[in-house]
């Protein structure tokens, strides 16, 4: 029966080299044999579908004949069948024209390290603050502080981890390089790896003297104040993004970002709804009838709305660009009046025949 290494895979027969790469390396993590719970019958499958498919010419012939054509040389029906021992060669970047990947790259986390160099320098993590703001600071924007509690650049060493005046010398262990080789056997043959070194963390570099301050980390923990600029027109639940105020990284790697999740206390005069102010005013029946001319306050201050003749309770009125500023700019909201007609009540005989008149 022919074999459907897309399906093995999981891609659409129209994925890229990318995607198959990808795709490879979610099935090689979860079923390589060497790991607890993985299945070495499905790892096989996985490879042998990749070793075709990450080939452009194999694939080509793949896609024309399928897995049973016997010039290609697949495992399903072909005579010269799959050879792991080619695929061990070829994925460790020793065979020509054969599977195009870094088995270092594919493997690493795997068997504990990459051949892709030495440690990088840990970014800082990125940090969520909540930040209580007054409806009107909301609309309008403010400036706001905010106190924080996390790990900072040392000030004493600078980051360097190094206390100031030390030695600072080359690793002896590693040469400098930051890795160690390491050599893994697997049912793939030896594939060489770079792992971390030891001695100096990947670092390259050891000091005779740590800093006293940080301890050699670099880093530790503060409370740090962060001014924060509210900007006109946020909302309620919505988060503002300060790049590299975040915790820092250690030995001068970026610092991550802190994310400030702004909530907006309610206002008793206006109700928001988008980037509209909505109110409600009540007015006379006589108001109504015949019309007038009532302040109104908005967010911008008060304005005249006119009351037209014959106004129906639940009317509403809109005031033109009196609401919100848009967030990031380009104008403003409206401001919405629903107009509350308030029925007379406990009328006099006088009033009650002018309204008789009326009807």
């Amino acid at each position: 029966m022919s074999k459907d290494y897309y399906s093995t895979l999981g891609v659409d027969k129209a994925a890229s080299a990318e995607e198959i790469k990808k795709a490879f390396r979610v099935k090689a993590h979860k079923y390589h044999p060497d790991k607890k719970d993985g299945d070495e019958a499905k790892f096989k499958e996985a490879s042998e579908a990749y070793q075709i498919l990450s080939n452009s010419e194999k694939r080509k012939q793949y896609d024309q004949f399928g897995s049973s054509f016997e010039g290609a040389g697949f495992g399903g029906g072909g005579a010269g069948g799959f050879n792991w021992q080619d695929f061990a060669r070829q994925s460790g970047g020793g065979g020509g024209g054969g599977v195009e990947f870094d088995m270092g790259d594919i493997f690493g986390d795997i068997f504990g390290g990459s051949r892709r160099g030495g440690r990088t320098n840990t970014r800082g993590r990125d940090i969520q603050a909540k930040l209580e703001v007054s409806f009107m600071d909301s609309i309008f924007g403010s400036e706001q502080e905010v106190e924080i509690y996390k790990h900072v650049t040392c000030d004493k060493c600078s980051g360097s981890g190094a206390e100031p005046g030390s030695k600072v010398s080359s690793c002896s262990t590693c040469n400098g390089t930051g890795q160690v080789e390491k050599i893994q056997n697997t049912m793939l043959g030896a594939i060489r790896t770079a792992a971390v070194c030891p001695d100096c963390s990947g670092e390259g570099k050891k000091v005779d003297k740590p800093c006293t301050k940080c301890s050699g980390q670099g880093i530790y923990q503060d409370r740090e104040k962060i001014k924060i600029k509210i900007p006109a027109g946020i909302n309620d639940n919505q988060s503002i993004r300060l790049s590299g105020k975040g915790e820092a990284g250690t030995k001068g790697a970026a610092a991550g970002d802190l994310y400030i999740n702004v909530y907006v206390k309610s206002s008793s005069k206006f109700e928001r709804h988008g980037d509209d102010i909505v109110t409600r005013e009540r007015i006379g029946f006589r108001q109504a009838a015949l019309g007038d001319k009532i302040e109104i306050e908005t967010v911008h201050g008060s304005v005249n709305l006119k009351i037209t003749e014959g106004t129906q309770s639940g009317k509403i009125f809109k005031l033109k660009s009196k609401g919100v500023p848009h967030l990031g700019g380009g104008g403003n909201g409206d401001h919405l009046v629903e107009v509350i007609v308030m029925t007379p009540t406990r009328l006099n005989r006088v009033q009650k025949k002018a309204l008789e008149e009326l009807e």
